[in-house]
């Protein structure tokens, strides 16, 4: 949790910003993280140099040769004139950001193409005081302020693509649990929220709490906590994500340094193109044990650039199909994904639609489908949307749905924060964990199962919608004598009234 105090130093910071003509949410976003990113490299390097001291092999680790202590945070920071800090700054920072720490480290890379976009001296003297009066170096307090920052974002790509809401993200991590030995994907990670809250899921589930503290160096310690063995693979080969749109992978790579990933596997790569299983045949196909994932679901895909083994399973151009059929492909048999799809996915009509559905249904074990509130995801779009929880291979004998009406925040525009007892999404926690297909369902309610031979008989429909029934309350009406007599009464007075009214008007 980060404090009012915080909150208003980022607000303060985004508004500089604006101010200084940087107004698109993004740029302002990418802006902030080169430069947290710069200060992180300098907090770093002051923790290697400190162990160089103790081991002289240690100095191999170090990023900055002696010509390029001047573009260290905590020495151009003390710079007092503001034409000269944007001089080190933009000519001298960025281009070894861009060029020279790629050579150096593998967190260069996603640092390619970095751009000074800060014209004014003003606004950048701004922005390094107000970062550098962030407590970056705390491993308790970092990645909460680098999500509310992100909690800024309130604009849709051309291609479909949102920051899903956190409280979604956590609940569909929740559901799925997964574990500190597994490996985790998302085809389509954007800001990496997913991965992100898998990884303070971890840190929830398995570290104890009264053993955890930072040194003075800003240095978390786990002492005898859980995680400790699985230490190596969650910082180096547990969470992939991948993404077509280079300024979002450098957001979530910074969002994972963050939350305490040092080294993430983020790629650039448009996962349903061809060139993706040349590319990364490995992570492409049975590779990993969790995805969670929101994928873009506006509009389609050229034909021509279709990775070719989906177009062998299913002949569509829609994306939300096609997404379905990539990560059932890139888990490992026993593989669980959770994702979030478009209602139109649930009872679309086409042979593309049924295809896909027959798919999870018939020849894996398709697990949940959770409908979701129409306005989950406003200011950015309206659309209805569900979360789809199956499992790659076995078989499906019944379907578990869940009708969330409310999840805690209003369902205009504004989502203001609404009282405890106004969100289900607790109740679909506990609920999924009590599940039991063997128990008679009331399908009334906002749970209940559907066996696979009645949804194979609806043409596999799996929108809640079609199995829920309404629920129906008898209500005592007067006999028809007696309302006509009520009538007639009422009929009189409303003439007494009239001839009164008229009487006083002579």
């Amino acid at each position: 949790m980060i404090t009012g105090p915080l909150k208003s130093k980022i607000d303060k910071l985004w508004t500089e910003f604006w101010s200084g003509g940087i107004t698109n949410p993004i740029s302002v976003i990418e802006q902030i993280s080169f430069l947290m990113f710069a200060r992180l490299l300098d907090i770093n390097e002051a923790k290697t140099e400190k162990k160089a001291q103790r081991v002289p092999a240690a100095k191999k680790e170090l990023l900055f040769g002696p010509d390029e202590q001047h573009i260290r945070w905590s020495s151009f920071r003390h710079e007092s004139s503001p034409d000269k800090l944007l001089k080190i700054v933009r000519d001298e920072l960025f281009p070894f950001l861009e060029k020279e720490l790629p050579k150096r480290s593998a967190l260069g890379n996603y640092l390619k193409g970095a751009q000074c976009l800060i014209a004014k001296p003003s606004l950048l003297v701004t922005a390094v005081n107000l970062i550098d009066e962030l407590p970056l170096a705390r491993a308790d307090t970092k990645g909460d302020l680098y999500e509310y920052m992100l909690g800024k974002l309130s604009t849709a790509g051309i291609a479909g693509q949102f920051r899903t809401p956190r409280h979604i993200i956590q609940a569909m991590v929740r559901m799925l649990n997964p574990k500190p030995t597994e490996v985790v994907g998302d085809p389509a990670c954007g800001t990496a929220g997913f991965l992100v809250e898998t990884m303070n899921h971890l840190l929830e589930t398995y570290s104890t709490p009264e053993l955890v503290h930072t040194d003075e160096d800003g240095v978390t310690h786990h002492p005898g906590d859980q995680l400790e063995p699985f230490r190596k693979h969650i910082q180096n080969g547990m969470f992939h994500g991948f993404d077509f749109d280079q300024t979002m992978l450098r957001i979530a790579a910074m969002n994972l340094l963050l939350h305490g990933v040092d080294s993430p596997c983020i790629n650039y790569q448009d996962t349903l193109a061809g060139s993706f299983a040349d590319r990364y045949p490995k992570e492409s196909g049975d590779f990993f044990d969790v995805i969670l994932a929101n994928p873009p679901f506006k509009g389609s895909i050229d034909a021509e650039n279709i990775e070719a083994n989906l177009k062998s399973k299913v002949k569509t151009t829609k994306t939300e199909l096609l997404f379905l059929i990539l990560m059932l492909r890139m888990l490992k048999m026993g593989g669980r994904c959770a994702v979030i799809v478009p209602d139109g996915v649930l009872f679309g009509s086409s042979k593309a639609h049924t295809i896909v559905r027959k798919l999870l249904v018939e020849q894996n074990q398709l697990e949940a489908v959770i409908s979701l509130p129409s306005g989950v995801f406003k200011p950015y779009a309206g659309v209805s949307t569900a979360i789809l929880l199956f499992t790659k291979g076995g078989r499906t004998d019944d379907v578990w749905f869940y009708k969330v009406e409310r999840d805690g925040f209003s369902l205009d525009d504004k989502r203001t924060e609404l009282p405890k007892d106004q969100n289900d999404l607790p109740d679909l926690l506990t609920q999924w964990q009590a599940r039991n297909p063997k128990k008679k369902s009331d399908r009334t309610a906002q749970h209940f199962f559907v066996p696979l031979r009645e949804i194979e008989g609806n043409k596999f429909d799996l929108s809640v919608n079609r199995y829920r029934e309404a629920r129906h309350e008898e209500v005592a009406h007067d006999p028809p004598k007696v309302i006509l007599k009520n009538l007639k009464k009422m009929e009189r007075d409303i003439q007494q009234g009239l001839e009164q009214l008229d009487g006083m008007l002579k």
